[in-house]
């Protein structure tokens, strides 16, 4: 029965792997559908060769830093307990290669491609395993000094902190000092329009998005014991929420209406183990508004060229997602306790303040040494044809 159970928890977390992992192809159709069509093939090769150089790092640097595991063994050793550990990894990985995905978004259209790649190794090989090790390891002592202070540690279930603020950070330092793309801002104040190259991608990339997002916080359980259906429910009430509320806030906009979703998943990855589907259904609506007003900001009035929105998206709605797990996990909210609101602002604040700091070291280092930026010819030619020398729609040269 020992042996069955062990195979079973494989299995489950197997598929949360899975399930993540081709989230990573709703990252890059999302991109797709948002980026103008020069740009498009470049979208869709970032996020597949950004996922092999983030497995590569996280196996032999990354996961070791987070976790003290490493994978130098026999394989005897390694398919121990039917291999449990290692398919721990994989679930974590692509985690873990959320990153560099959601950075991608921010920089699309005018960063060059080796630099951005090394930029990668080092966010998911160093820094993002330093943050997740504090949290969900225990690293540091971080935790064992939230809970001495507050009461209870930090407490993230599936990532909205860990994982998606973390990157929405990430990118931010990213954005900023790649500065915006050439024509979208005027010098007497005015706006170039960009609108998306294809709302059908986009909304594709949401949907695929969506859905593999029931293994991302169901399965962060990691174990078929531990599993809850209140993560489903919540996670599906979180996703109405924010969609509803992103439809209404951005007037019918398809490109808010299918962000919104992810709006709300992203807020309540935290706190779904924890929230009554009333109070995961708030936070997903207050992070759809949240998307709408921030992405307006940022590119109207502040013209921050944050291309896919990912500093509103992921670094604003996982921050409010770990403070929420603050207010609705508690009882009197409805939730089930066993958390500190002090703790999740504290937790959340630390996230920020590493992420924004580790990524502008990064990037200012790379900035300063090798460049991060296409050269203006390369990007009015469109990261299709200056990088890759094909492009997404070669009607020309498929012609003869």
């Amino acid at each position: 029965m020992e042996s069955f159970k062990t195979s079973t928890d494989v299995l489950f977390i197997l598929l949360g792997a899975i399930m993540v992992l081709a989230m990573h192809a709703g990252f890059a159709f999302l991109e797709v559908g948002t980026v103008r069509r020069k740009n498009q093939v470049n979208a869709l090769v970032k996020i597949l060769v950004d996922f092999c150089v983030s497995t590569l790092l996280y196996f032999f640097v990354g996961y070791g830093i987070a976790y003290g595991v490493h994978f130098m063994g026999s394989a005897t050793s390694l398919a121990a307990s039917s291999g449990y550990e290692l398919v721990k990894f994989f679930f974590l990985l692509t985690f873990a290669a959320a990153i560099p995905a959601i950075v991608s978004g921010g920089i699309a259209e005018r960063a060059r491609f080796w630099p951005q790649l090394s930029a990668t190794a080092l966010i998911v090989g160093l820094l993002y395993p330093l943050f997740e090790g504090m949290v969900w390891n225990g690293n540091f002592g971080f935790q064992s000094w939230l809970e001495a202070q507050f009461g209870h540690p930090f407490h993230d279930f599936a990532g909205s902190v860990v994982v998606h603020a973390f990157g929405g950070w990430v990118a931010l330092a990213a954005v900023a000092l790649l500065g915006p793309r050439r024509g979208r801002y005027s010098r007497d104040g005015g706006i170039a329009a960009h609108p998306p190259s294809s709302i059908p991608f986009l909304a594709l990339g949401a949907w695929i998005l969506t859905v593999g997002w029931f293994g991302f916080n169901v399965m962060s359980a990691q174990r078929l014991e531990a599993v809850n259906g209140l993560v489903a429910v919540n996670s599906l009430m979180a996703m109405v929420g924010g969609t509803l509320a992103a439809l209404v806030a951005g007037r019918n906009d398809p490109g808010f209406v299918h962000n919104g979703p992810l709006a709300g998943l992203v807020a309540v990855c935290a706190g779904s183990d924890l929230m009554h589907p009333l109070g995961a259904l708030v936070t997903g609506a207050i992070a759809g508004g949240l998307f709408v007003l921030m992405f307006t900001l940022t590119q109207n009035r502040w013209k921050i060229d944050d291309v896919l929105g990912v500093w509103p998206l992921h670094g604003l709605c996982g921050a409010w997602g770990g403070i929420a797990a603050g207010v609705f996990g508690l009882e009197a909210f409805g939730g089930l306790g066993q958390v500190s609101f002090a703790s999740q602002l504290a937790g959340t604040v630390a996230g920020v303040a590493i992420a924004l700091s580790g990524g502008a070291l990064i990037y200012g280092v790379i900035r300063m040494t090798v460049g991060i930026r296409l050269d203006p010819e390369q990007e009015y030619e469109g990261a299709d044809l200056a990088i890759h020398r094909i492009s997404a729609s070669p009607e020309r040269e498929t012609l003869w």
